[in-house]
């Protein structure tokens, strides 16, 4: 079992004046709140160079942080040690005698699986063990529990985060020029240098029903998926059923660009081998500056483009081409970013006074809010660059919901700016 500091956790009584002293003494940065609900306790994570520390504020008397509190009083509540299969590091705790508070994991903060092990097993400290969500030993994901995709009203639009699983990329690709000690702590890596990114595709349900990319699907070879880390078996067509959809219910399917995480879902594989369209009522909306980029590739692009994934759907007639900024249905409208690909595009979602984004690789990660995480992979990052701060000063200004359809953990929230400090506080 390999285990590192990823944190400190510190019971407070009086969050406030805890946040005086480590942000506005220290001038150490306080991350959004996070609320554990199963745990009754909310969580802010200050970092601070490395492991973080974790302010735990209780949010009722049963919390364990409030009896902590009420019989030994505020102060350092356990450590907490990140391991890549909390179930095998628990399974070898339990054969070595080792006393432990939880057998099976649990829901956490940061949308991780933690257990504590009891501090008499471990000279009086309690420690806590820690999974992301989306890491084991074998690189496969853990899928959660079934529940409904995440559903939010924005005016009289319902939006609906799907999920067609994760995937692996190169993280000195997906963060350019950012050192790697500094993207590592918000992004770990695996022993081939690749982080997890989700695949998020968005359903936009109001006069008809969109989606916006459609993830990887399901065509590629075991070559492909041994590369860039393939887990799917949290997929599209899960999150569809369990959001109450079909492929049959979907009208339209936006292309924010066709790269092969975004477009692969656009078409699949029948019974007798033949590509088809994915979506087989739908109407499929491309740029078309993407388009002729997609089909006449060069060597800078060629790895990201893969023709079955969008040809199919020229030779089944259900394409339809914009060349500017528009809107598609009543409150949807495209609106061209640039940057990682000459002609990428975002949709914005507006009605009745309330707004969201989908800002698809733009932004792909919260982790990429601040200007200069930029993904080696954007051809044009100087326009990744004017385009991301021209949207972030709106966004901010506006209170806009913001979709990040690569982030493993987090799938929608608001950027916040808190005295020049970006942050972003997640969609509860």
């Amino acid at each position: 079992m390999k285990a590192v500091l990823d944190h400190i956790g510190i019971a407070v009584r009086d969050l406030p004046a805890a946040i005086g002293f480590y942000r506005d003494a220290l001038g150490l940065e306080i991350e959004a709140q996070e609320e554990v609900e199963s745990q009754h306790v909310r969580a802010h994570f200050v970092p601070v160079g490395g492991p973080k520390l974790e302010l735990l504020e209780a949010t009722a008397p049963e919390s364990a942080i409030a009896r902590y509190i009420d019989k030994r009083g505020p102060g350092l509540h356990h450590i907490t040690l990140r391991v890549d299969d909390i179930r095998a590091a628990l399974s070898q705790l339990k054969a070595r005698g080792v006393r432990l508070v939880d057998e099976e994991p649990r829901s956490g903060a940061e949308g991780a699986l933690v257990a504590f092990i009891h501090p008499s097993a471990a000279a009086g400290v309690l420690v806590e063990l820690k999974q992301l969500v989306v890491q084991q030993a074998d690189h496969k994901s853990v899928r959660p529990a079934q529940r409904e995709p995440p559903r939010v009203t924005v005016g009289d639009l319902e939006l609906i985060s799907v999920s067609d699983g994760f995937i692996r990329l190169d993280g000195g690709s997906m963060f350019g020029i950012v050192p790697k000690p500094l993207w590592e702590k918000k992004a770990p890596a695996d022993d081939r240098n690749r982080i997890t990114l989700a695949m998020r595709p968005l359903i936009v349900r109001g006069t008809r029903t969109m989606i916006i990319d459609a993830g990887l699907g399901g065509k590629d070879d075991a070559k492909f998926q041994d590369i860039y880390g393939v887990d799917r078996s949290w997929s599209l067509d899960d999150t569809l059923a369990e959001a109450g959809l079909s492929r049959e219910d979907i009208d339209i399917v936006v292309a924010t660009h066709l790269h092969f995480d975004h477009a692969g879902g656009f078409t699949m594989r029948d019974a007798s081998g033949r590509i088809r369209p994915a979506f087989p009522r739908a109407q499929y909306v491309v740029r078309r500056g993407e388009w002729e980029d997609a089909t006449h590739p060069h060597a800078r692009n060629r790895g990201s483009y893969i023709a079955d994934n969008y040809v199919p759907l020229a030779d089944a007639g259900v394409l339809l081409f914009v060349d500017e900024d528009q809107t598609i249905m009543p409150g949807v409208r495209v609106q061209r970013t640039g940057g990682h690909t000459m002609h990428h595009q975002m949709v914005t979602i507006e009605s009745n006074g309330k707004r969201a984004a989908f800002v698809a690789d733009m932004m792909p990660t919260t982790a990429h809010v601040p200007d200069a995480w930029i993904m080696g992979y954007d051809l044009y990052p100087v326009d990744t660059l004017t385009a991301k701060q021209r949207f972030i000063a709106e966004a901010v200004e506006r209170g806009t919901l913001v979709f990040f359809e690569h982030d493993p953990n987090i799938a929608a929230g608001y950027i916040r700016d808190v005295n020049g400090k970006r942050t972003v506080q997640p969609l509860s």
